[in-house]
């Protein structure tokens, strides 16, 4: 599972995530939005957009 956060939008939260994830995995196939939250502060303003992501990739294994 990957957390991507973005403090604009639950979809570039998800985006972080996904570019974060294709720096060190090769072949990234799909990218499946399991959750989206929000972090909150006292006052009940949005801090930070949370997504939470399954990946699939192509694995080269023996």
């Amino acid at each position: 599972m990957l957390i991507g956060t973005s403090d604009t939008s639950g979809e570039k939260a998800a985006a972080n995530a996904v570019e974060q994830a294709a720096k060190s995995l090769r072949d990234l196939r799909v990218a499946e939005v399991v959750k989206l939250d929000m972090q909150l502060d006292a006052q009940g303003k949005v801090e930070v957009y949370r997504a939470k992501l399954n990946v699939s990739f192509k694995f080269e294994g023996s």
